[in-house]
């Protein structure tokens, strides 16, 4: 039994594939067509198909459209129909007006259709978004039984829903309405500083700069808590729906009057306000999403957690809430963004409806593809490089980054979400404390307070960072710890500005040459970490030998070891020359 799950009803496209339960692959379309998120969110492309996702899935199986018994949609245009057209006034919060709404809905409508014209002809089935995130966290984690929290910008008509998971069954328990949404709140406080709506990982990054007591008070006024683990916005002064069509201008008035600033513009500088904005959101988010799982809690009972949407990508509230919270053990969905909406699709087909016991237990996020020797060899010929075969690969790039080269690393099979974990990643010397100032104005051409991410031997992170519970989501790079006090000056280039990192535990068992090449690393320096960013400039994460060379070539990055075979940026430049 073959079923695919498809995300594209707003961003993050993404196609994933089941054979009898078992994940046989799943990636981003954004990684193959090179345009971020995968499509525009726009009112007229619900059915713009993630087409390159599905072609690389149906490959790996070897199998075509036609073996397909489901195919799932992460999206009900049921939902919206009952909950949205119904009057102007409430049609008006999705895309701006009835006729927007309207085209939405008729471009949806076009994917069953669409996927016939392809040769399908097995079942389609809509699956609530929502329900495609709580999906995709439960049914891949360890669990039998579990609280769920699904909890993004919008799914159809609500922002968040609430689930309790029980064997091959999820249980809808509630939903936060529309109106109220982390999300969105984060998207138009983005706006309101100078970033863009996908800029959240920004704002997280620069609110460990700000004072969260300054605005306290007004955020307080914004976002209000209720009972039974609801919450409330300002809606008057938010109007979430003005940034699908209204002039911008207009919207930020009330912003501006509440925190006692003027939009800011990217090429402006960042002030100490904009770091305490920052720092306030961050703030009210950890406290809404505690108020939220302490309610589950006391519902289902239940000691475990998952977590998904956009809003679990929060490492700071995942860390809070697991650790001051009632639950004893946390799964956190590595693509909680809507892309993982595909991956929640297809397994709610499988166990839910179809009421299978078989899982997969997604202990890592290598789903993507991987490339022969001869591929990457051929790619390097192609482009006229030198290079030469490594004997032992990790040792060598171990010794360069010791000597503070930045080495592109590519290898296997290439991670799925926006985390690189070591397979599609720009490796570099966690103690160098100018290496952070290095990639992110001359590598990735980026703001100066963006973090950068330590990858630690899972079996020496308790020696270097406060973990108060274990959890998977800290190998997903989904968790931010303290960094142990003494320890601060031996990894500066890892420790951001409040002395915390965002991990990454490698186990040996999952990435046994990332986790090899630490190993390699740890023996030269007697430190067990690598600083690890993601392998991209302004793009997506690279997906193939040539999107890899290309970002070398054009990069300030010193070596490319790519499988088995290593490129020395002095060699490119001596045979340019």
């Amino acid at each position: 039994m073959y079923i695919m799950g498809i995300n594209s009803v707003y961003h993050e496209s993404c196609a994933c594939l089941l054979q009898d339960g078992a994940i046989i692959a799943v990636a981003e379309e954004e990684r193959f067509n090179r345009k971020k998120h995968g499509k525009q969110a726009r009112c007229d492309n619900p059915n713009e198909l993630p087409l390159h996702s599905i072609r690389y899935c149906l490959e790996t199986a070897g199998i075509e459209l036609e073996d397909l018994g489901y195919i799932a949609y992460s999206a009900n245009p049921h939902r919206y129909d009952s909950d949205f057209t119904s009057t102007e006034s409430t049609a008006k919060y999705t895309w701006g007006t009835t006729e927007r709404q309207a085209k939405f809905l008729s471009q949806l409508a076009l994917v069953p259709q669409t996927f016939q014209e392809m040769g399908f002809r097995g079942q389609f089935t809509w699956v609530e978004h929502h329900t495609a995130h709580a999906a995709s966290a439960y049914y891949v984690s360890p669990f039998d039984e579990a609280a769920v929290l699904a909890i993004d910008g919008i799914g159809e008509a609500t922002t968040a829903a609430f689930y309790h998971a029980q064997g091959n069954q999820i249980q809808h328990l509630d939903d936060v309405d529309y109106h109220a949404s982390l999300g969105y709140l984060w998207e138009v406080i983005s706006l309101l500083l100078g970033f863009g709506v996908y800029d959240a990982a920004k704002i997280m990054g620069l609110a460990a700069y700000g004072n969260p007591q300054r605005f306290a008070t007004e955020l307080g006024k914004l976002v209000h808590l209720a009972p039974q683990g609801q919450f409330t916005m300002n809606k008057d002064a938010l109007r979430f729906w003005m940034l699908t069509y209204y002039p911008l201008d207009a919207y930020y008035a009330g912003l501006e009057e509440l925190f006692g600033v003027t939009k800011r513009e990217y090429s402006d500088e960042l002030l100490p306000i904009h770091q305490d904005i920052a720092a306030a959101l961050q703030k009210i988010t950890n406290e809404v999403v505690y108020h939220i799982i302490e309610h589950l809690h006391n519902v289902t009972g239940s000691t475990n957690l998952c977590l998904a949407g956009g809003v679990a990508l929060n490492c700071v509230t995942n860390t809070y809430v697991f650790e001051r919270g009632p639950f004893a053990n946390l799964y956190v969905q590595p693509a909680s963004n809507d892309a993982g909406t595909a991956i929640g699709a297809a397994f709610y087909i499988w166990n839910h409806l179809l009421g299978n016991s078989a899982r997969t237990q997604m202990h890592h996020a290598y789903w993507g593809p991987s490339f022969l020797d001869t591929e990457i060899e051929s790619a390097l010929k192609k482009h006229g490089l030198l290079y030469r075969r490594s004997e032992c690969i990790e040792q060598e790039v171990a010794h360069l980054i010791s000597q503070q080269n930045i080495i592109g690393f590519f290898q296997g099979r290439m991670e799925l979400g926006p985390r690189a974990l070591g397979n599609r990643s720009l490796l570099a010397d966690p103690r160098d404390q100018n290496m952070r100032s290095i990639l992110n104005h001359k590598v990735k051409h980026r703001e100066y307070f963006r973090p950068l991410a330590p990858s630690v031997l899972y079996e020496e992170a308790n020696n270097w960072f406060e973990i108060e519970k274990q959890t998977s989501a800290a190998e997903l790079m989904l968790m931010t710890y303290p960094v142990r006090p003494h320890l601060v000056d031996k990894i500066p280039a890892v420790v951001h500005e409040d002395g915390s990192s965002r991990i990454q535990s490698v186990r040996q068992e999952v990435n046994p040459r990332y986790h090899k090449l630490i190993s390699e690393f740890y023996k030269i320096t007697g430190v067990p970490i690598v600083l690890n960013t993601s392998f991209n400039d302004s793009e997506p994460i690279v997906c193939s030998p040539d999107d890899a060379i290309n970002t070398f070539i054009n990069t300030q990055i010193d070596y490319l070891a790519i499988g088995d075979f290593l490129v020395s940026k002095a060699d490119v430049m001596e045979g340019k020359n």
